[in-house]
C-alpha cells in the first residue's frame, strides 16, 4: 500500500490491513487503514492519523461520528487544539449546528496576553515546548458555556492537558474532551477525571 492512499477510503467491516497498516475500526464495524510508525525506542509502533492528508470523505465522516458522540453533552461551543487538531475541531463543530468555534494556537499575535499562555507539547514533536495561546478575543465565547475540547490524536495526553490548563486559566473547564483517535491508554491516568469520546482506538503495536 503506498503511503498516499492511506486516509483517502473508509473501507467495509471486515477489511484486513496489508503489512504496514493497522485496520481502525469505526464505531459501526467500517474500517480505516492507517500506517504504522515506529517509535524512535525501537520499543513497538503507534498506528497514524493525520486528519488533514485525508480525503475530504474520511475526514467528514470522522467528524460526523465525533459530532454525533459530543451532542449528548449539549456543548455550546467546542475548542479545537493546534495544529491537526483545528482541523477536525471546525468540522466537528459545523456538525453540531454551530457559528463558529474557539481556535487555540501556538503563534503568539502581538495582541494576545501572555498570562493567557501554558507550555505544550506532544509525542510527535516531544523534543519541542511551545506555548500555547487564546485570543483574548476569544474570552466571551468561552465563559460560562459548556466547552467541548477537541484535539485530533490523543496519545500521552500532554496536549490535551495543555488545552485543559489553558481553559482553567481562562476561568473555564471542557465538559467533554474529543478526539478522532485516542493512540494507546498512555492517555488514560492524566484523563481519569475527564469525558472522553472518540471515534477510533488503536493499541500499542509490537
Amino acid at each position: 500500500m503506498k503511503h498516499e492512499d492511506f486516509w483517502q477510503e473508509i473501507l467495509p467491516p471486515g477489511t484486513s490491513a496489508p503489512p504496514g497498516a493497522f485496520p481502525a475500526t469505526l464505531p459501526d464495524g467500517r474500517v480505516l487503514l492507517l500506517p504504522i510508525r515506529r517509535l524512535k525506542n525501537g520499543q513497538g509502533g503507534l498506528a497514524s492519523l493525520i486528519i488533514n492528508q485525508a480525503s475530504f470523505a474520511v475526514a467528514d465522516a470522522l467528524a460526523e461520528v465525533l459530532a454525533a458522540r459530543l451532542a449528548p453533552y449539549q456543548p455550546e461551543i467546542v475548542a479545537g487544539l493546534p495544529t491537526l487538531g483545528l482541523t477536525l475541531a471546525a468540522a466537528v463543530a459545523q456538525k453540531l449546528g454551530h457559528a463558529r468555534y474557539v481556535p487555540f494556537g501556538t503563534s503568539e499575535k502581538f495582541w494576545y496576553d501572555a498570562a493567557l499562555s501554558v507550555p505544550i507539547s506532544s509525542v510527535t514533536t516531544p523534543d519541542q515546548t511551545k506555548r500555547l495561546f487564546v485570543d483574548p478575543r476569544m474570552l466571551p465565547l468561552l465563559e460560562g458555556r459548556r466547552i467541548a475540547l477537541v484535539d485530533d490524536v490523543i496519545s500521552t495526553g500532554r496536549s490535551i492537558l495543555a488545552g485543559i490548563s489553558l481553559l482553567e486559566t481562562c476561568g473555564v473547564s471542557p465538559m467533554v474532551v474529543g478526539t478522532a483517535m485516542l493512540q494507546t491508554e498512555r492517555w488514560r491516568e492524566k484523563l481519569q477525571n475527564h469525558e472522553v469520546e472518540t471515534v477510533l482506538h488503536t493499541p500499542l503495536l509490537p
